[in-house]
């Protein structure tokens, strides 16, 4: 800022306010209309919240002829199909766990989806995309590291597809991770290199900015497009609410888990056109073909404050906004 300039403060003492043939009056000099357009326009259309909220689907069984019809359901989900989900499950894990290495020799994955220099990346809904597109073959994925049961199947399960783990509040972790990834798609004898670029799951109605590292590795990528019916059931897991098991226990008391996978076009970098066009030109393909909205805000945010850079900013146009209006008088 011009440091002769004068500052509000002394426009606001000055006695030239209060003189009536300048007309000078303190609306003209806090005019803060832009900023409170934008202000009231982010509460409005606050487009990042609404991107990580669960939408409940609207109530249908608070009436006399449905509420009946809707406890007979409650009775056959909770009563019936979660124990038998339960049952299929422990004994899934036993014959597993009993055939592991059997198993881990059997996981090296479907040939015919594997090729040298080639990414799948996909969008992001809950835990459960990885499961859903591990039944076509067995990727190997980029996933954040989590606590308990879940991190134990990760570091000792997990791993034997070549899965790569990493903590987003660790900034080596990048670095590794980046590291990681151009051997990965490097190795022949590796499975398929499954990224969700999004970095972190979104409710299945947005999609959020790519990362870039998955289009900056010089490989072809190939786009992979998830969309959940919520008819039966919201897949989206809220993790900052909601732990996984929870998650998992609302998913497995539903009537279905319904999905539509399309597997899209491979796509390759252009001349001239950068990592992040690259990473965005994906994203449109996959939100076109999934009708997700498309929107300028990075995930991670979700789990950090924006940076003081940002703020700062807004305050500084904020104030040279107003320093202008008092040079005009």
């Amino acid at each position: 800022m011009d440091l002769d300039r004068p500052n509000l403060e002394e426009y606001l003492t000055t006695d030239s306010i209060h003189k009536p043939h300048e007309k000078l009056r303190l609306c003209d000099l806090l005019d803060i209309s832009p900023a409170l357009t934008e202000a009231v326009g982010a509460i409005v259309d606050d487009s990042f919240t609404r991107c990580f909220k669960s939408n409940p689907p609207e109530p249908w069984n608070w009436n006399i002829y449905l509420f009946p019809l809707w406890c007979f359901g409650v009775v056959v989900r909770y009563g019936i199909l979660f124990p038998i989900r339960v049952l299929v499950l422990t004994l899934g894990w036993i014959i597993f766990l009993s055939t592991f290495i059997p198993v881990h020799c059997l996981l090296k994955g479907n040939d015919k989806l594997r090729k040298k220099m080639e990414v799948f990346v996909a969008n992001h809904t809950s835990m459960i995309d990885f499961i859903i597109l591990e039944q076509m073959t067995a990727f190997a994925v980029i996933m954040q590291k989590h606590p308990g049961w879940v991190g134990l199947l990760q570091s000792t399960i997990l791993e034997s597809v070549g899965c790569i783990w990493f903590n987003r509040t660790e900034a080596k972790d990048r670095e590794i991770v980046a590291r990681k990834l151009r051997e990965h798609v490097l190795g022949l004898d590796n499975n398929p290199l499954l990224i969700f670029p999004e970095g972190t799951c979104v409710n299945n109605q947005y999609s959020v900015m790519f990362k870039k590292g998955a289009f900056e590795l010089g490989c072809t990528v190939c786009p992979i497009a998830i969309k959940y019916n919520k008819i039966f059931v919201d897949a989206f897991w809220n993790s900052r609410k909601q732990s996984f098991t929870m998650h998992l226990l609302r998913l497995m008391t539903s009537w279905a888990v319904v999905c539509d996978v399309w597997y899209l076009e491979p796509q390759n970098l252009k001349p001239g056109e950068t990592p992040i066009q690259f990473a965005e030109r994906v994203r449109e393909v996959i939100s076109v073909r999934a009708g997700l909205r498309m929107v300028p805000w990075d995930g991670y945010l979700k789990y950090s404050r924006p940076s003081p850079k940002h703020t700062q900013l807004k305050q500084q146009i904020f104030a040279e906004s107003v320093l202008r209006r008092l040079d005009e008088k």
